[in-house]
């Protein structure tokens, strides 16, 4: 028997496009359907991934910090920045057109308690649940906070509408917004201060990594190896 997996947790926001490049790395690829269960990451360095549907204004109002986005500069640089980062990393990325109206007045808040009950209650859908809510508003500008948005992405990740309509009906429950507050609060504990979060547990040390550049730095820590955005083992196999 080989050494027991290492944690880590992704704490991410689907309102957050950085969050969805640091998320595929190491999920499955959505990018060869035909192949149906292609990996990256998680299958080749021995880490056990855990998923943490996180509130990113939570943290932004905890850390006070600002979104890059309300500064000029910023807001050019992260455009280009996440176009050439899609490239890079083989992410369907594309911002939306009326960007400051989907981030700043739409919000995440629905679709974020949505995924904090699939985790409750159907953790093997999470990712691509996830996956499909950062597709709708990343990649086909489509909206994430009404309920029949929320419905077709959970029906389009495989679940039934019956399933999918159940869970979408405890986003207002207490414990659906504890939950959701607990983990926001748990990733401002790590020092959050923005999405995405990856936070190592290795031996009796936690590190936390922001960013979805951070995957190098991760692999020394880890004591592997990165092979870029798509690694051998996975490109033999297109």
């Amino acid at each position: 028997m080989g050494p027991l997996p290492r944690t880590l947790e992704l704490f991410y926001d689907v309102l957050s496009p950085y969050s969805w490049l640091a998320f595929e790395p190491f999920s499955l690829s959505v990018f060869a359907p035909a192949l149906q269960v292609l990996c990256r990451y998680k299958n080749i360095w021995n880490v056990s991934l855990q998923l943490r549907p996180t509130l990113i204004a939570g943290i932004m109002k905890d850390s006070g910090n600002r979104p890059p986005a309300l500064l000029p500069r910023k807001a050019l640089y992260v455009k280009n920045d996440v176009r050439l980062l899609g490239q890079h990393l083989q992410v369907p990325i594309h911002l939306p057109k009326d960007f400051f109206f989907v981030v700043f007045e739409k919000g995440s808040l629905t679709a974020m308690r949505f995924l904090t009950v699939v985790k409750l209650e159907h953790p093997e859908l999470l990712e691509k649940v996830s996956r499909e809510l950062w597709m709708r508003i990343w990649s086909r500008d489509e909206d994430i906070t009404e309920p029949q948005s929320i419905l077709a992405a959970a029906e389009k990740a495989g679940m039934s509408t019956g399933q999918a309509q159940e869970l979408l009906e405890r986003v207002s429950t207490p414990q659906v917004k504890n939950q959701l507050k607990e983990t926001t609060e748990a990733a401002c504990k790590y020092g959050a201060f923005g999405l995405p979060v990856t936070v190592a547990h290795l031996d009796d040390e936690t590190y936390m990594l922001f960013g979805s550049d951070r995957m190098e730095l991760l692999a020394h820590l880890l004591g592997e190896k990165w092979m870029g955005p798509v690694p051998p083992a996975v490109t033999a196999r297109l």
